[in-house]
């Protein structure tokens, strides 16, 4: 969250706009816009854990909530809505039904994206309740403005899906990976074991939760520890864990930022975008920091685009790593984290 993204370049050229408006900005923010506006107040809803925490040291705790649906208590007062659109439809209908439904009648209603999201969505989908226009274009953005003319009714559990893996239930929501069935990837890596879980497990950028509760399902005595940054996807997990007679704690947090102790395994199938935008910061921080959640013996099992540079990272921090498996597209990749033997040792004195 440094340099400011076109959709947020694009809200600064409006500035005069927004002087005397108590401001809410929700979706995808990706930047400290929220801090450089220049508003009566400024408050922020976001799905991200990480980019909650760096707008509220920012802004302070109160302008700032992270969490699966805005309340009133946040939304109270405001009379302008900035939403940053997603590249994820169902999940910006998701936020802004659940926005709209807080926000009183009249108030502004800004929109903004890059054309290759499909911001052009918006103007369809809020047709009934907040009309549309394009007021700007740039940076090959486009910035849409309306008034709130009815206000939808917001039921969230209208939202929620799900799918069966074998006997396995998978519960999901808008915006959440594999919302609408087992991806390639996590087939991949799922297809690697060929033993029930043991031990103390990772699940880090969880998702729905398939990788734990498929895992899991049947293995006596496991402990899982699921983790993601995305509130849809924490819910989804905690959701999907219930839903087939598992226990395990899911955390909001930046990849290890939540996770203490040591695991005898760490699993993943970590993200490569943040928003449109190619991002392997993530992963690396999985593969990097694992040394210090893995016990000695412990092993980090994930799937990851056969593209990704990877190996040579794995090599790095660990020292070893296997493909267990590859198609076309994918590939598992094992690291064991063993006991790191003295350079010197076994060497003769001069």
């Amino acid at each position: 969250m440094s340099a400011l993204t076109p959709a947020s370049e694009v809200i600064l050229r409006h500035q005069d706009t927004f002087s005397d408006k108590q401001v809410v900005i929700a979706g995808d923010v990706q930047d400290l816009l929220p801090a450089r506006l220049e508003a009566r107040s400024v408050k922020v809803h976001t799905a991200w854990y990480h980019h909650r925490q760096t707008l509220a040291r920012a802004l302070g705790e109160q302008a700032v909530q992270f969490g699966l649906v805005a309340d009133a208590a946040l939304v109270g007062g405001c009379d302008t809505l900035i939403y940053f659109w997603p590249k994820n439809k169902p999940e910006a209908l998701f936020q802004l039904t659940n926005l709209l439904s807080l926000l009183p009648l009249g108030c502004d209603v800004f929109v903004v994206g890059e054309n290759r999201s499909g911001v052009r969505s918006a103007e369809p989908m809020l047709a009934v309740w907040c009309p549309l226009a394009k007021i700007d274009s740039a940076r090959r953005c486009g910035l849409y403005h309306g008034e709130l003319v009815q206000q939808p009714r917001f039921d969230a559990e209208a939202f929620w899906q799900s799918y069966q893996l074998d006997d396995v239930v998978i519960k999901t929501l808008p915006g959440v990976f594999s919302r609408d069935g087992l991806d390639n990837g996590s087939q991949l890596l799922l297809s690697t074991f060929d033993r029930p879980l043991q031990g103390h497990v990772a699940d880090i950028g969880c998702g729905a939760g398939v990788l734990s509760a498929f895992l899991a399902k049947g293995a006596a005595g496991v402990q899982l520890t699921l983790s993601d940054a995305h509130a849809p996807a924490l819910a989804a997990s905690r959701a999907t864990l219930a839903a087939n007679g598992l226990e395990g704690e899911v955390l909001a947090g930046d990849v290890y930022s939540a996770i203490s102790g040591r695991f005898d395994m760490i699993i993943s199938n970590p993200p490569f975008h943040d928003g449109m935008q190619t991002n392997l910061k993530a992963a690396e921080m999985l593969i990097r920091g694992a040394l210090n959640h893995l016990r000695i013996g412990g092993e980090l099992r994930i799937v990851a685009n056969a593209f990704l540079p990877y190996p040579d990272l794995l090599d790095a921090v660990f020292g070893n790593h296997q493909v267990l498996a590859q198609n076309g597209r994918f590939k598992v990749y094992q690291a064991i984290h063993q006991v790191k033997r003295s350079r010197d040792k076994g060497a003769k004195r001069r």
